[in-house]
């Protein structure tokens, strides 16, 4: 069983390439990017509406790239949330082949509760944390 519980679907396009015809190093972390909204809007943290009412914001990334991505591969971006803080969440992310589940990179990354017309963290919203907690199948109930 896969430890993702969601995937979202990428498609490679020519102009993620780099002149060595593989897809771009910066163009990993925009699939994750990706993952990440359609991540919310599956589980209905964000309506698709104005960016300054999605409240998270990502404090830190890391990538760590397994193989070369080529134009024309069928992709996939498996995501989870794997803790809850008060302000802060951690994720956790893997970039595969879409059929035969070669992964080309892992990554990990944490993100935190922001509300941008105040420009200030808050803390993670009850909401939120009720749905990622079910949909995850995390035990804790409050941030440690």
């Amino acid at each position: 069983m896969s430890k993702y519980r969601f995937y979202q679907p990428i498609t490679v396009r020519y102009g993620d390439l780099d002149p060595q015809g593989h897809v771009n190093n910066a163009r990993y972390l925009t699939y994750l990017e990706q993952a990440r909204v359609g991540y919310a809007r599956q589980l209905g943290l964000w309506d698709g509406g104005s960016f300054f009412d999605f409240g998270m914001i990502m404090a830190d990334a890391q990538l760590t790239f397994k193989a070369p991505i080529l134009w024309g591969q069928s992709l996939r971006v498996g995501m989870r949330i794997t803790r809850l803080g008060n302000k802060s969440m951690e994720s956790i992310y893997s970039i595969e082949d879409a059929q035969s589940q070669q992964v080309f990179a892992e990554g990990a990354s944490v993100l935190v509760a922001y509300d941008y017309h105040t420009s200030k963290t808050i803390p993670v919203p009850d909401a939120w944390r009720k749905i990622i907690q079910e949909f995850e199948g995390l035990e804790y109930p409050h941030p440690e």
